[in-house]
């Protein structure tokens, strides 16, 4: 019995396109209720989300329970936080800030078993081998992990081809916030210096072989960036999305009611 199919992996390998929503709220409930929705892939993030390994392991729990698949981004790609995520059952996971392929070679050695790779061989407490319950597991486990890097600075993108060099690398995340930071632009999502750099990289990840992503909440970039070659495309924020629900609904409940006295 091998490891469960990564089904996340196989679309985009075959070039088919992935919808994706950002999963902040920290919150295995409220990631149950986003696994409803119907987005091929949401992304649990340990970066700038309240989340720790527990936290992340019950929200991979729900959503993999569902017809959406659960991608973790880890705050940094230390190998130990990469093997307990990839313990605790994830299949995909992203790591930001890539910068060198040297620090994609050390991210494809963390997610592969000896001798191709460093991930230590603790499987038979893992929830990943369902406990020692897929026999094939530590033969079969390396070819279902998805491994994402995050490109995100002008020294990534200058470093771009070296990284899409390293074979084992799966899909590359272009991250515009930080992108646009580290050219200048802190806060600004609408600089066309920035943007364009944004689709020549996409395009360039494509050419490689490669799974191109990015995160936009405009409809009408994040269509430019699929016609530029994106395969995986964030384009809600839970966080977000809630916020601005919640307080629209406080300021049409006071203009509704404020006059009635």
């Amino acid at each position: 019995m091998p490891a469960a199919e990564n089904r996340f992996k196989s679309a985009l390998s075959r070039g088919q396109l992935q919808i994706g929503s950002w999963v902040g709220m920290a919150d295995p409930y409220l990631a149950e209720i986003t696994a409803t929705a119907g987005f091929d892939w949401l992304l649990v993030d340990g970066e700038h989300a309240p989340n720790d390994l527990r936290t992340i392991m019950e929200q991979v729990r729900v959503i993999q329970a569902s017809d959406s698949h659960p991608v973790v981004r880890l705050p940094v790609g230390e190998t130990w936080m990469i093997k307990q995520v990839l313990d605790a059952g994830a299949q995909s996971i992203l790591i930001p800030l890539v910068e060198s392929a040297e620090q994609a070679r050390d991210l494809a050695r963390a997610v592969q078993y000896p001798p191709n790779g460093v991930r230590g061989v603790g499987a038979a407490l893992a929830r990943s081998s369902r406990f020692s319950g897929i026999p094939d597991y530590l033969a079969t486990a390396d070819a279902q992990i998805w491994l994402g890097v995050q490109v995100e600075t002008r020294a990534g993108l200058a470093a771009l081809d070296d990284i899409l060099g390293v074979g084992r690398v799966d899909g590359v995340f272009v991250g515009p916030a930080d992108l646009a930071a580290d050219m200048g632009y802190l806060g600004r999502y609408d600089v066309a210096e920035v943007n364009d750099l944004i689709l020549d990289a996409l395009g360039r990840i494509a050419a490689a072989g490669k799974a191109p992503g990015i995160l936009t909440t405009d409809p009408a970039f994040a269509a430019t960036c699929r016609r530029a070659g994106a395969r995986f495309v964030a384009t809600t924020i839970d966080v977000t999305l809630y916020a601005q629900a919640i307080r629209q609904a406080a300021q049409q409940s006071r203009d509704n009611l404020a006059d009635q006295t």
